[in-house]
């Protein structure tokens, strides 16, 4: 692998706390392994604003470096925190185990929950005209 593509492989890693290299994009998910790991990632509720995908198809040099750069040999490979997390069977039987959620929070990477009212203040909205009549 040149230095140059190690350099841009590592400026991606580090673009976002949660990174995911796939073939194809988020919305057109090129194989079933890329498309189950979107799924995935979307059902833990990671934030879009802490997520980055690369499709390793528009790339060669991506496609092979990224493989050497994890050392690992399938595509998709997910990285949270810019450490390498694994590929789609690591990732569902993370996400089974609930591992996944973990290590996700821990890089406050998942979309905030809405703030719960404090004890004593009621979530109840106010009626409506109707429910008033």
């Amino acid at each position: 692998m040149s230095e140059e593509t190690k350099k841009a492989i590592h400026e991606a890693v580090t673009s976002a706390p949660v990174v995911l290299f796939m073939k194809g994009t988020p919305e057109a998910p090129a194989c079933g392994f890329s498309r189950a790991t979107i799924q995935i990632l979307g059902q833990q509720g990671v934030d879009p604003a802490k997520f980055a995908a690369y499709n390793v198809l528009e790339d060669p040099d991506l496609r092979t470096g990224i493989k050497e750069y994890s050392d690992w040999p399938t595509i998709p490979q997910l990285y949270v925190s810019s450490e390498f997390v694994g590929g789609c069977d690591i990732i569902m039987s993370m996400a089974q185990s609930g591992e996944l959620a973990e290590v996700l929070e821990k890089a406050n990477a998942l979309v905030p929950e809405e703030e719960e009212p404090a004890k004593g203040e009621s979530a109840k909205e106010e009626p409506t005209k109707e429910e008033k009549a």
